[in-house]
């Protein structure tokens, strides 16, 4: 295990301000902003922030506070943020592994982690280990494996008991990440004390039959509110490494190709600045790692059928998949033990509310650690 720190040389930012100088934008094509989460004049103003104002430099200082190691394991180098709570904080200590989606990474769930492993009231304080997915960020690409839930998640599971030496942990994760957090409850309940989700599984589609109408009414809104928009989806699972090309050549592509999808899925309501998008899209351009991000997306399809979770789970429902039915998400977990609607924020949840997911988590932990007494 090897301490890490996030740095770019100055002829990097050299080069991305002169090619930020030359971004040609295209002309608008009929009323294709309305369903965009991102207009051209939306675009425009950002990428000028980007060129004139943005502070690479500020977010490397930032960063810089947070314990952040790299640790190989079986082979694959895997990068993570270690937030612990104070020696002297008070409560039971627990450890839980957390991790980003995509397009995101593991800066934006560093606001959770901060507050998981305050010195609050709470029964239970937080060491919180905040993983990046292989091929995000600075944690390299998988090369000899494919990017599905049991290859991730045994990866990650290694990480937590042979590399940190927690015999058992809580898990959380997001989009792309939930499906490693899954995965690792599934394969080793032996070590996972609670799986906590708002981004909860839908069934495999050998239990996913006689839904009731409840479920099935849902499933059917869910379906037809996302039909529309998943083009994204689908190039970057047939066709990765052509896009991959255009958006590692220029910087205006590929933040129209993230912040596009930030704004689109973050629900009602402003929730960044321009430096928080900014600091999102600049991690991907540094660290050359918007292409080896497609790869959950190319291989999903060699992805096993998730079994059921036996191990007790708290969901925590978020904007994406309001009126989720409870019996839906029990087809996969079979022992959930909190459930809440939460009131605000999307599908970026962590990052938009990191106040409400450390509040549900924490009580979710709680209620296990009342349940063991």
């Amino acid at each position: 295990m090897q301490p890490y720190r996030l740095t770019v040389d100055d002829d990097a930012l050299s080069d991305l301000r002169t090619r930020l100088e030359r971004t040609a934008l295209p002309q608008p094509i009929g009323d294709a902003a309305v369903e965009s989460g991102l207009s051209l004049e939306r675009l425009g103003g950002l990428l000028d922030h980007w060129r004139e104002e943005f502070d690479w430099r500020r977010v490397e200082r930032e960063l810089a506070a947070v314990p952040q190691f790299t640790a190989t394991v079986d082979g694959q180098v895997i990068h993570f943020a270690h937030v612990q709570a104070p020696a002297e904080a008070r409560g039971r200590r627990v450890p839980v592994i957390v991790f980003h989606g995509w397009p995101y990474s593991f800066i934006e769930m560093l606001p959770l982690a901060r507050l998981l492993t305050a010195d609050g009231d709470a029964d239970v304080v937080f060491d919180v280990v905040v993983a990046s997915l292989p091929g995000y960020g600075p944690s390299p690409a998988l090369v000899d494996r494919p990017f599905t839930g049991p290859v991730v998640a045994e990866l990650m599971h290694s990480l937590m008991v042979d590399t940190l030496g927690y015999d058992r942990y809580v898990c959380y994760g997001e989009d792309v990440g939930s499906t490693t957090s899954d995965w690792m409850a599934a394969l080793h309940p032996e070590s996972v004390l609670g799986l906590f989700a708002t981004h909860a599984a839908f069934p495999a589609e050998s239990r996913a039959h006689n839904l009731t109408a409840e479920e099935a009414g849902w499933v059917a809104d869910h379906d037809t509110a996302w039909k529309r928009s998943l083009a994204y989806a689908a190039m970057q699972s047939t066709r990765p490494e052509t896009l991959a090309v255009a958006l590692s050549d220029s910087p205006a592509g590929l933040a129209a190709w993230i912040v596009e999808k930030l704004l689109a899925w973050s629900g009602e309501g402003e929730w960044w600045n321009d430096d928080e998008l900014l600091t999102t899209v600049s991690l991907y351009w540094f660290t050359r790692s918007i292409g080896t991000s497609f790869a959950p997306y190319r291989d999903h399809r060699l992805q096993a059928e998730l079994p059921e979770i036996t191990v007790p789970a708290g969901v925590a429902v978020q904007h994406g998949e309001r009126g989720l039915p409870r019996s839906y998400a029990a087809r996969t977990y079979r022992d959930i033990r909190r459930w809440t609607d939460l009131d605000r924020g999307g599908h970026f949840t962590a990052w938009q509310t990191p106040q409400l997911v450390a509040a549900e988590l924490t009580a979710f932990v709680s209620g296990l650690h009342s349940d063991e007494r």
